[in-house]
């Protein structure tokens, strides 16, 4: 069933008697004429035609159709939520930026994208656990220690080292917990910044994602899998498996047995353990804890890692393509008078969260980042998304929520109630408008399901721009006045209107709410 581009072709079409016709033996307008005469008896079906090689358009009364506003707002928060990947339990990684610097761009892009899809997931039904790696252990905490550190005694950063002024602030910090840092000895003030540095690092990103209004369920620390000896467990079960060579010193593990383009070291020559090495014991861990599906959302420059990951899922023994699950998001920038901006003032090379916060506002960031599909590169212009008019998509769809709000308190003002649901005269929502509009309202779960099990958030907002654009159209109708005109008294018209007002705004609130965007009431 979908709602056909063409209204005179119906409220709802189906291609049910094309696709059933060759298991039923029969011609499918045959079977389109049988499905027909069923569906016709039905109560609140209009009518049913066939067009075509077997199609079935479908047009309901106005009554079976009004129904929903009531079934909507009755249903409230519920409205929408699915069963749809009830079962399932999955762990969803994103961000995951290395606690080197602020959370970038890129990192921005997966923050508003990661957190609308664990809404999605949980609204379909899925049980979903969110995390974020937190990657305390390597050469990059190396670097950073000694940037702190050359900042802290007023020297440049190492050549390989980390600029910005924020490492400034850190290295500063750091000295405020540790003013006697300086006067250790070269390596023991090294750990002090890197201990301190990474802390203070860290806990500055929690703070900017939480401000931003995403929180996860699980900060995982790489340096624990080191410390619990899970690498080594990893290492051992992927030996049982039997995918283990020993190779000039080092430890290897045969990918290219499960389609990855070369093989990959798991321990080097020296005893060190790769960067691998602690994605294979990650992985491990995920599944360890029960959960089913293992979700990783990964930036551009991450893209070969998609191969080596599911060969090594392979090694473990499971099934790369029903346990793992690998998104690539594309590159965005922030554009202001045609051109990208490109220097933050405190991280020095990168755009991060607070510069995008600062230019566009929280919800403007959100609704832009999740309006477009994470695999396509966008540019977000600052001078359109900071516009109070409607071709600012956030303003559009916030307008709504406003606007609905506002109806329902004059409502209020002059007496008019939706009263009770057994009053409710779903057969009055009977103009080409109001149809419109419920039309639109019915598409909302089925927008859910699909944006969950496509992991495509953007599919809500592109929805919901659609409803926006549907109830601005029932508004301004002269024929679709939800007040009574003048000294006329409020009938049964104008409850089964406000009705259909409260509707609109239950489903616009429960769609930003799951791109973590608020509903106004007021604008």
């Amino acid at each position: 069933m979908e709602r056909p581009r063409n209204p005179e072709h119906g409220d709802y079409a189906s291609t049910m008697a094309m696709q059933l016709a060759r298991k039923a033996g029969v011609a499918p307008r045959e079977l389109a004429a049988a499905l027909a005469d069923e569906l016709s008896s039905r109560p609140g079906i209009k009518s049913v035609e066939i067009a075509g090689p077997g199609f079935l358009n479908i047009r309901l009364d106005a009554a079976a159709a009004g129904v929903l506003a009531r079934d909507v707002v009755l249903a409230g928060q519920e409205y929408g939520r699915t069963d749809r990947l009830a079962g399932q339990r999955i762990n969803l990684e994103f961000v995951s930026a290395n606690p080197t610097g602020p959370v970038h761009i890129g990192g921005v892009r997966w923050a508003a994208v990661g957190d609308a899809l664990s809404r999605l997931l949980r609204a379909a039904g899925a049980d979903v656990g969110t995390e974020y790696y937190f990657n305390d252990a390597g050469s990059q905490i190396d670097r950073f220690a000694r940037s702190l550190y050359a900042a802290a005694q007023g020297e440049p950063a190492p050549e390989d080292g980390y600029g910005g002024a924020y490492i400034a602030e850190i290295a500063t910090a750091v000295l405020a917990a540790a003013p006697d840092a300086l006067k250790l000895g070269r390596d023991e003030a090294l750990e002090v910044f890197r201990v301190e540095g990474v802390k203070l690092m860290f806990a500055e990103i929690r703070q900017s994602l939480d401000e931003f209004g995403v929180h996860f369920d699980t900060y995982f620390n790489e340096k624990d899998l080191h410390d619990r000896g899970e690498l080594q467990e990893a290492l051992d079960r992927l030996r049982e498996q039997g995918h283990i060579d020993e190779r000039d010193g080092a430890t290897w593990l045969r990918t290219t047995d499960f389609g990855d383009d070369k093989d990959r070291v798991l321990r080097k020559s020296d005893g060190d353990w790769t960067y691998f090495a602690a994605d294979c014991a990650y992985y491990l861990d995920k599944r360890k804890r029960g959960f089913d599906r293992v979700v990783i959302m990964l930036g551009a420059d991450h893209h070969g890692y998609i191969g080596r990951m599911k060969a090594m899922a392979a090694c473990f023994g499971d099934d790369p393509e029903t346990n793992l699950e690998i998104l690539i998001g594309q590159l965005v920038n922030l554009v202001r008078d045609g051109e990208p901006l490109r220097m933050s003032k405190r991280a020095g090379t990168v755009i991060t969260l607070e510069d995008f916060v600062d230019a566009l506002g929280v919800d403007a960031t959100r609704y832009a980042l999740a309006r477009y599909s994470s695999d396509s590169p966008i540019d977000i212009d600052i001078a359109l998304w900071t516009r109070a008019s409607r071709d600012n998509p956030v303003y559009y769809v916030q307008y709504v929520a406003a606007r609905t709000a506002s109806a329902a308190r004059q409502a209020e003002a002059v007496g008019l109630t939706r009263g009770d649901a057994a009053d409710f005269h779903p057969e009055l929502l009977a103009h080409e408008k109001e149809n419109d509009l419920l039309k639109a309202l019915g598409e909302y779960p089925a927008v859910v399901a699909s944006a969950a099990e496509l992991r495509e958030p953007h599919r809500v907002a592109r929805y919901l721009e659609e409803v926006a654009g549907a109830y601005h159209r029932f508004y301004d109708e002269p024929a679709c006045r939800i007040l009574p005109k003048g000294d006329e008294p409020i009938g049964p018209a104008n409850r089964a209107r406000l009705w259909l007002n409260d509707a609109t705004r239950t489903v616009i609130a429960n769609g930003l709410a799951l791109l973590g965007v608020s509903a106004p009431e007021r604008m």
